[in-house]
């Protein structure tokens, strides 16, 4: 079987990481992504090859509809060319048109049924996988039928987690002080209706917090740029490693709900989720004291010092437990390729 895989973002990439890896062992695959700094970057440092086709759009509407529209174009012909049995994607929207164009069945996976993105590839979509969190009803409502909703006991982070590392020769983290890691809001998404930053957060993390070492990963040039200014004695960084290793060497990580919050959580690092929109895997992590939420920038700062002095051991244990209730959600993939063969 040929299969196309569209990877978009740094989470897409460690997702699909092993089960590219496995299906490689009996199938041709493509993998194709975008210029996108933090896929680019993060795919250099693994060493993943992948063919790239197009760029990110940007922070406005017209950019990403603009950016969208010439992917399709370039990408069409590359498609063509590999002539694939199947797509498989995170509900990428040039993958959608151009499966749905020449007749291929796409597979997509999807966490976030607050995307926008969404309405444009649910229905055309021959498979949805979900974690079991999500409503089927309400993943119907944007435009696939339930019976093609298919549902695993996990939640992403816990996939990413398992990808393969390629471990860096250095890292911003100190061995002698504490690391408090923040990772910046994401701004520029097609999801975000988020209007506030985390400067007031690291502003006072870096008065209260000067003799420890404060990490600021930010996600875009002009993000980083910002902050750099704004903020000359945290170390603000671009998010050029795998953020397993940052979290590694991390005593206090304090997130927007996203990824990289769960993938904190999921390893027992006291976590704090800095989140203007809670969603479902968020919830979930509250839920099983695997983090904890917090909107008010001086409450954060209040629940950081907490959490320095909080025992990891109690943080891990029941990391642990949720993450050995989790399962893999490729086996199922596999079985809904050989239906569709």
């Amino acid at each position: 079987m040929r299969i196309w895989l569209d990877i978009l973002t740094p989470k897409d990439l460690l997702f699909f990481d092993q089960m590219i890896r496995n299906l490689k062992k009996d199938h041709e695959v493509l993998c194709t992504s975008r210029r996108y700094g933090e896929v680019t970057r993060l795919a250099k440092v693994r060493g993943d090859q992948m063919t790239i086709v197009g760029s990110f759009g940007g922070s406005t509407l017209h950019s990403k509809l603009e950016a969208s529209i010439r992917r399709s174009k370039e990408l069409l012909p590359v498609v063509t060319n590999f002539s694939p049995d199947v797509t498989i994607s995170f509900c990428s929207p040039e993958a959608s048109r151009i499966s749905f164009g020449l007749g291929i069945r796409h597979v997509g996976f999807t966490d976030t049924p607050y995307s926008p993105v969404l309405r444009l590839c649910l229905p055309l979509l021959h498979r949805l996988f979900t974690p079991w969190l999500l409503s089927k009803t309400d993943m119907s409502r944007i435009g696939i039928p339930r019976d093609n909703i298919v549902q695993y006991k996990a939640i992403d982070a816990a996939i990413t987690l398992q990808a393969s590392r390629v471990r860096p020769a250095s890292l911003p983290t100190s061995s002698n002080k504490k690391n408090i890691l923040v990772r910046l809001v994401e701004e520029q998404a097609s999801y975000t209706t988020i209007t506030h930053t985390m400067m007031p957060i690291l502003q006072l993390c870096a008065a209260e917090f000067a003799d420890e070492n404060i990490i600021a990963i930010t996600r875009y040039p002009e993000q980083y740029r910002r902050f750099k200014e704004m903020l000359p004695n945290t170390k603000v960084i671009r998010m050029s490693y795998d953020g397993r290793d940052l979290l590694d060497h991390t005593d206090v990580f304090v997130g927007s709900g996203g990824t990289m919050t769960a993938e904190s959580a999921l390893m027992g690092i006291p976590t704090v989720s800095y989140s203007a929109a809670p969603n479902i895997v968020e919830q979930f992590l509250v839920k099983k004291g695997l983090a904890v939420r917090e909107t008010d920038p001086s409450k954060v700062v209040s629940e950081i010092k907490r959490l320095l002095d909080d025992p990891r051991s109690v943080w891990q244990k029941r990391a642990k437990k949720v993450m050995a209730a989790m399962e893999d959600p490729y086996p199922k993939l596999v079985n809904t390729l050989r239906m569709q063969s």
